[in-house]
């Protein structure tokens, strides 16, 4: 697909706001009664789910980072009162604390409004059921709406996810038995893991609901996660889980695009939800205010953001996430995979 074509479907696809107002909302709509997100929040579809979710999403990580456990809630909720319906976790953030936190923020009937993901690290059966449960108990339901294999970073993973006794075969029976709703899987080293991914999926005839990876102004430039990756789950209709869309701040911090610019960008791409990190609620205030303002890029304005961020694109150097082992915390972690 062109850059044209890919502007075009994601402005074709982002749903209106029906209302302005705070409330509730009816997460998990389908085609024809996708309700806007409280707060007027544009939504879009989850890839072939059919779902409706808030174009934007609250991380799980840095909020169970430097934010007290009380300031946790309160981000969670102001994200939620303000329209976002669609809430990251993984089971390995902040040793559980990031799941446990979220969890303590969805009660009183907030769990209702929200499309719940989290993510688990294990490659064999055993430990990614173990990882599920311990998942769901710490959030505090006993379901969640997708979970999501978590650093899919080496060439290894894809092999040992769909062996026999593999992490698939527990996830697919933790959604046989009600656990989860979608499956779907992450990674942000490169992009022919996950096409390695995809193409073990198929080998397996397994599809899978969901894909997260970075997509950014920088990722357009090297070992491109929107150039090779997102044009296929287009075609294959899986929901596409942007991430990083500020390079965890770097791309802010070092002056290369605003904050604005970034979100602005990666929610002009055919995504079905942007995930940004909150440490504070202001962070999260920032984040609902590019929503609710969203126009999506025009084809110029995109090439010209783009020329000025090539130079800091050049050799990966601010997205250290593909670069370094710095990010990779089953690489520092080899336990948890199992």
């Amino acid at each position: 697909m062109t850059r044209r074509e890919f502007l075009e479907l994601a402005a074709a696809s982002t749903l209106v706001p029906l209302a302005a107002c705070g409330g509730g909302t009816r997460q998990g709509a389908v085609d024809g009664g996708a309700p806007a997100a409280a707060g007027g929040l544009p939504q879009r579809k989850l890839g072939r789910t059919g779902v409706a979710v808030s174009l934007v999403g609250l991380g799980g990580y840095h909020m169970g980072t430097q934010a007290s456990a009380e300031e946790s809630i309160r981000i969670v909720r102001t994200a939620v009162d303000g329209g976002i319906t669609f809430l990251d976790n993984c089971w390995d953030y902040n040793e559980g604390d990031s799941e446990r936190r979220m969890g303590a923020a969805l009660r009183d009937g907030y769990r209702e409004q929200v499309f719940l993901m989290s993510k688990i690290d294990g490659r064999d059966a055993q430990s990614a059921a173990r990882q599920i449960d311990e998942s769901l108990s710490r959030l505090g339901t006993d379901r969640v709406d997708l979970m999501q294999i978590h650093e899919v970073i080496r060439p290894s993973d894809p092999g040992r996810c769909f062996a026999p006794g593999g992490a698939i075969e527990a996830l697919v029976a933790a959604r046989d038995a009600g656990k989860i709703r979608y499956i779907g899987f992450t990674g942000h080293k490169s992009p022919r893991w996950h096409l390695e991914m995809l193409r073990e999926a198929d080998a397996h005839g397994f599809s899978f609901d969901t894909v997260q990876m970075p997509l950014n102004v920088l990722d357009a430039h090297h070992d491109s996660f929107e150039r090779n990756v997102l044009p296929v789950l287009l075609e294959k209709d899986i929901g596409v889980i942007g991430m990083k869309p500020m390079a965890d701040a770097r791309i802010v911090r070092q002056g290369i695009a605003s904050a604005e610019e970034c979100l602005g960008y990666a929610m002009s791409l055919p995504t079905s939800v942007v995930i940004t990190g909150c440490d504070t609620v202001e962070r999260v205030e920032q984040a609902l205010r590019v929503a609710r303002g969203f126009q999506p890029f025009a084809e110029d304005r995109v090439d010209a953001l783009l020329a000025r961020t090539a130079p800091a694109a050049a050799g990966g150097a601010n997205e250290l996430y593909k670069t370094t082992e710095q990010y990779d915390g089953t690489t520092q972690n080899p336990h948890w995979l199992g």
